[in-house]
């Protein structure tokens, strides 16, 4: 469905959030989502765009980050972040949650985006993520 569709691409720079940031918000005032899930897809997309640019493109000058949304259905919200990097193995990542782990200051976002999303996608050896939200249980009655 492509009804709401928007697509931005921009460079793999950390400033790349603030697009994420602004497209989070206006999603989030048209689909009337309440404030406690605004926080959880704020913290899903900054994640996943800064991954993108960080981890799947290096800061590399020239690369671009895309970040899409669109409904999936009519209760779906769907964010897709693709990076022009490699992809990296989503399947075995260290637990961020383990004592050995726990005190380090990286290795949080795929757990987040996880835990926080309805559904959390990865394609394409991980270098395109889909985040989905289901606005039927988020939206105010």
């Amino acid at each position: 469905m492509s009804q709401g569709r928007r697509q931005l691409r921009f460079p793999s720079t950390l400033e790349g959030i603030h697009f994420a940031e602004k497209l989070v918000d206006d999603v989030c005032n048209e689909y009337s989502v309440k404030e406690d899930f605004y926080g959880e897809i704020l913290i899903c997309l900054t994640e996943a765009v800064n991954n993108a640019v960080v981890h799947g493109n290096k800061l590399q000058e020239g690369t671009e980050v895309s970040l899409t949304f669109e409904l999936a259905n009519e209760k779906t919200l769907q964010f897709t972040i693709v990076d022009e990097g490699p992809g990296f193995d989503f399947e075995n990542l260290p637990d961020p949650t383990a004592p050995e782990n726990i005190e380090l200051p990286h290795g949080r976002g795929v757990f987040l985006m996880q835990r926080l999303a309805d559904r959390c996608t990865f394609n394409h050896g991980g270098s395109e993520v889909i985040l989905e939200f289901d606005v039927a249980h988020t939206t105010e009655a």
